[in-house]
């Protein structure tokens, strides 16, 4: 059915993962859970797997080598499978955990590897989108976008609300129009949202 729509299909993997987990299993059991979602969505012709990366832990500094060694090792997985699919690191709305802008362009840069950018979790992190700099830290042909309204703290994120008129208008109106760029909404009302989305963009887009 995506596919008679014209639409792209993404997966999102278990929220159970965590790449820079101190037990060896643990992160054993994260690469085998984004792997078997790279397998079924390559079946479906999904373009990516969007995963959350882990948490810093007790080594802030050394979270971003472990993570990056991991994504490594899965791109290289799927590759001896002659899969298309992608693995997408997100960008995340909590400060305790790995996933700022920096880091998930770091990760793109250095592996390889596709992305998620997930203007509601850069709002609650930062408490501000950049959205110039974003341009510059990813500036591949390609985006897959998560976005919704959310609601936030001094920690960040505290969970996603429906996407008011406002916030699609802002951020329709900044995006890029030079590039291929899939927005999937994450609010308790995405189906509404979406509509509401499609019928902004069809208005400002010109």
């Amino acid at each position: 059915k995506a596919k008679e729509l014209g639409i792209e299909l993404s997966i999102h993997a278990p929220y159970f993962v965590n790449l820079n987990s101190e037990e060896k299993e643990k992160r054993e059991a994260t690469k085998k859970r984004i792997l078997e979602c790279c397998r079924v969505g390559e079946h479906l012709g999904a373009k990516v797997v969007v995963f959350h990366p882990g948490y810093y832990g007790k080594d802030r500094e050394g979270a971003y080598d472990t993570i990056k060694r991991g994504v490594l090792e899965m791109m290289e997985e799927i590759k001896k499978k002659g899969w298309k699919i992608k693995i997408a690191p997100e960008t995340m709305g909590k400060i305790n955990v790995f996933g700022s802008v920096e880091e998930i362009s770091k990760l793109v840069r250095e592996t390889g590897c596709s992305f998620c950018i997930d203007f509601a979790h850069i709002l609650a992190r930062d408490k501000k989108v950049d959205y110039r700099k974003i341009e510059r830290l990813f500036p591949e042909k390609e985006w897959h976008v998560h976005f919704s309204g959310i609601v936030y703290g001094d920690k960040g994120e505290k969970h996603h609300k429906s996407t008011e008129r406002r916030e699609w208008e802002e951020l329709l109106g900044n995006l890029p129009r030079d590039k291929e760029i899939r927005i999937v909404n994450e609010s308790p009302t995405l189906v509404e949202d979406s509509v509401e989305g499609l019928g902004i963009w069809e208005r400002i887009k010109e």
